[in-house]
């Protein structure tokens, strides 16, 4: 089991870091911000939640949907920890103080807290370049994801955040996005709608990349 949350407010350019697990994001987002969630069933079962961990916390759902991931950095030195979330937002402390660094097969360092990347691509034609660094991740026998919150260079600013459940009462596993933007570029702050439409096609994306087969939507 591992967990972790990086905090330093300093590194993100928004205030509300760790909306992404508030269970009223969708009534109360944080000001200016639109926000936005999906969940789907993707199957069921310990092979489909461990093949789908492994794709999520390499990276695969921000590939999906069409962006190109570099300039990977592990936070340098020992792991910042503080609080985690539970399923509901609840606050929970961190089993441990650090976690170790897995690699991809082309050498790319897995998903971690504090981990800073760049991505690079377009959604039907909508910038989604941005500088983003790992809020927190957790790793647990039936729980796995993480936050990612903007850094720079995005035409919004704000956190999303990408959870796989494997639920203990029916077998189902369950992969939820949630999301809030705040309008940065020009552009944006005067058509809302721009901001929705990206952020709809980034969470097809990232469907794609988890599960192919696009199962139940919630």
């Amino acid at each position: 089991m591992r967990r972790g949350t990086f905090r330093d407010d300093e590194t993100v350019d928004y205030a509300a870091v760790g909306a992404t697990q508030a269970p009223d994001l969708m009534q109360y987002p944080p000001e200016r911000s639109i926000p936005a969630e999906e969940s789907w069933r993707i199957g069921s079962g310990e092979a489909r939640f461990r093949s789908a961990g492994e794709a999520l916390m390499s990276w695969a759902a921000q590939r999906g949907a069409g962006l190109q991931v570099s300039d990977v950095k592990p936070a340098p030195g020992p792991m910042y920890t503080g609080v985690s979330f539970d399923a509901a937002g609840t606050p929970i402390a961190p089993s441990r103080s650090e976690a170790d660094l897995r690699y991809d097969a082309d050498g790319t360092p897995y998903v971690g807290p504090g981990t800073t990347i760049r991505v690079v691509g377009r959604v039907k034609g909508l910038r989604a370049d941005a500088r983003l660094r790992v809020i927190f991740a957790v790793e647990e026998p039936r729980r796995v994801g993480f936050a990612l919150g903007t850094v720079g260079d995005s035409v919004v600013s704000g956190e999303e955040s990408f959870m796989l459940d494997w639920r203990d009462d029916n077998d189902e596993v369950w992969f939820t996005v949630r999301a809030f933007d705040a309008p940065q570029a020009l552009l944006y702050r005067l058509i809302p709608a721009l901001t929705r439409r990206r952020r709809r096609e980034l969470f097809t994306g990232y469907l794609r990349a988890i599960s192919p087969l696009y199962t139940t939507p919630a």
